[in-house]
């Protein structure tokens, strides 16, 4: 059988001689197969280089961009914060001014009992028999007074009278310096000042939390609630009545907090609210004291 060979003659340059090598057709496909492939190796790895490379580039481009706007929302943030605590302080303002020259003063804790009709009608009385059949013990001592009757249960007071230092909303957490959602106000007020509840209520609880410290709630009816926290003493213990304008506590620095002040919140079935729209339209709190009340309590 006849094979083709390409022959390669090396002349020695000292001796003279002839050295002829072989190389077979099958040998020399084999090599530039060979060659071939690590040329599309070579080629694969580099393009594969090129697109990490391009990756890279854009992630590091996203990154930036998003360094850029989150500091760019931290700007807006307290911009933010800071005119909404402008707004609240004008407000605060013209409430005590508008206290002190009598062009709206506050209503007097006589006047809140007098606006109240201690008789109801048959009616009325027949759904308070109802519901006061329908109701179990742990319900009884919530509701021992009747909510039908009052009148106050929208919050319209100030609980003390402080300035607002924060405010309802996305802010950054003064432990952490992270995002998170404050879900009240903080209002300024050295420790022992008396917080004056908003509305007429029942006390729901009177309990220590890790984060609130000691922490007053109050159930309005109707799935409204306030809260009262960071307090250092308690005038009122769960089942109480209350009326608006009186004083059910004492603030404080308890809790998880960095300087003292009155965490207030206002809350519709379980969930945080915004309170400035209540402390907005509200009367700076009632003078220091019990408000007066024909009702015994």
């Amino acid at each position: 059988m006849n094979k083709q060979y390409f022959v390669v003659d090396l002349g020695h340059s000292i001796h003279g001689r002839v050295k002829r090598i072989h190389i077979s057709h099958q040998a020399l496909l084999w090599f530039a197969g060979a060659a071939l492939l690590t040329l599309l190796l070579a080629f694969g790895l580099f393009s594969s280089y090129l697109r990490m490379t391009w990756k890279i580039a854009n992630y590091n481009a996203m990154r930036n961009d998003f360094d850029h706007l989150r500091q760019r929302y931290q700007r807006l943030q307290k911009e933010s914060k800071q005119q909404t605590e402008q707004v609240a302080n004008l407000q605060l303002l013209a409430s005590e001014v508008s206290v002190a020259y009598g062009l709206n003063p506050p209503p007097a804790a006589d006047e809140l009992a007098a606006a109240n009709p201690l008789s109801p009608s048959y009616k009325e009385s027949l759904q308070q028999y109802n519901f006061l059949a329908s109701a179990n013990s742990s319900s009884l001592l919530l509701h021992r007074y009747p909510k039908l009757f009052q009148k106050n249960v929208e919050p319209s007071l100030w609980p003390v009278n402080g300035m607002m230092r924060s405010t309802f909303g996305e802010r950054l957490d003064p432990f952490s310096g992270e995002g998170t959602f404050h879900t009240g106000v903080d209002l300024q007020a050295v420790p022992g000042t008396p917080v004056h509840v908003t509305a007429d209520g029942v006390v729901a609880k009177t309990e220590w939390n890790s984060s609130y410290g000691k922490l007053l709630e109050v159930d309005h009816g109707g799935g409204l609630q306030t809260w009262y926290a960071h307090l250092s003493t308690y005038y009122v213990v769960p089942g109480q009545a209350v009326r608006r304008g009186e004083v059910v506590a004492l603030s404080g620095g308890t809790g998880r907090v960095t300087s003292p002040h009155l965490h207030y919140e206002v809350r519709q079935g379980g969930t945080p609210i915004n309170p400035y729209r209540f402390l907005a339209k509200s009367s700076m709190a009632a003078p220091e004291g019990p408000a007066h009340s024909d009702l015994g309590f």
